[in-house]
């Protein structure tokens, strides 16, 4: 028989939640805004369809910016933008691609201050960006302040975003910051044709050959180093085969102090970058929103 009135008095607890009161309902942030990928689809398919409708519609014209110096600049830049912002929220892929913008720019300075033509930056999306040189330095020297140029204006342009983020207490700008941070870190590996690979020739050619073997070891840790590993080999074999012609000996004969100079450049950049990697880690990734 059933003792326990119905009325107005209280059932037993059964359990300890039952005394606590109903539990309050877990909070999930979402890694990304609400919308998932078919609102970032839905956001950029208007205007690139407009862009695209007035291409077909004004072919002539099409063909002529191509030619302006920047437009192609400009179009890969907001290509990357829209394949970043698949993977993260939009500012932070304008942010990025910014970014990114503001290393190559490095190299371009540096190159117009060696008095060798280039192209503009040229994006290419997940892969960063490249500028394309129309003639090759006039020593190893030369292509090691084109090639770290990038990383020290890199470096700038993170501590800048630090600073916004300081001023402004926006986590987006301290995951932007780490971001960058990683990238020019990552610029520096030992390897054509990365930025550190044109570095470390100044120093001496074999630091490239080394740096090879470095990147196919850490195949299984980042399978993309196999990648450029590939992308760089005929230029590192090429160099490695005339390194002993006239020409070759005359672009890596540099006196003992400028190589130094350049290794301390190098390591020191290496250095800055991995503390402030360390400084800048987000482990919240929620918090970019």
């Amino acid at each position: 028989m059933d003792h326990r009135s119905s009325g107005d008095e209280t059932r037993e607890p059964i359990f300890r939640s039952d005394l606590e009161g109903p539990r309050p309902e877990p909070r999930y942030e979402p890694l990304r805004p609400e919308g998932g990928l078919w609102s970032v689809i839905k956001r950029w398919l208007a205007p690139l369809a407009a862009v695209g409708i007035l291409l077909a519609k004004f072919k002539g014209l099409a063909l002529l910016l191509l030619k302006v110096k920047f437009l192609g600049t400009a179009l890969t830049m907001l290509v990357s933008i829209g394949a970043y912002a698949l993977l993260f929220p939009v500012w932070f892929a304008v942010g990025i691609v910014v970014l990114i913008w503001v290393h190559e720019m490095g190299h371009v300075i540096q190159l117009r201050r060696e008095g060798i033509p280039a192209s503009a930056p040229m994006f290419i999306p997940f892969l960063g960006a490249f500028v394309a040189m129309k003639q090759m330095p006039k020593d190893a020297l030369a292509e090691a302040r084109v090639g770290l140029a990038g990383p020290v204006l890199g470096t700038l342009g993170g501590l800048a975003t630090l600073g916004l983020y300081a001023l402004m207490g926006d986590h987006l700008f301290l995951g932007l910051a780490y971001f960058n941070f990683i990238i020019n870190l990552f610029n520096l590996a030992p390897l054509l044709p990365l930025d550190g690979g044109r570095a470390v020739g100044a120093m001496s050619p074999i630091f490239q050959v080394l740096g090879l073997v470095v990147m196919v070891a850490l195949f299984f840790v980042a399978p993309i180093m196999a990648f450029i590993a590939l992308l760089g080999l005929p230029e590192l074999w090429h160099r490695w085969k005339t390194r002993n012609t006239p020409e070759g000996k005359a672009y890596y004969d540099l006196p003992l102090r400028q190589r130094v100079a350049v290794g301390v450049v190098y390591l020191g950049l290496i250095v800055v970058l991995g503390l402030l990697t360390g400084a800048t880690f987000e482990p919240d990734p929620a918090s970019l929103q």
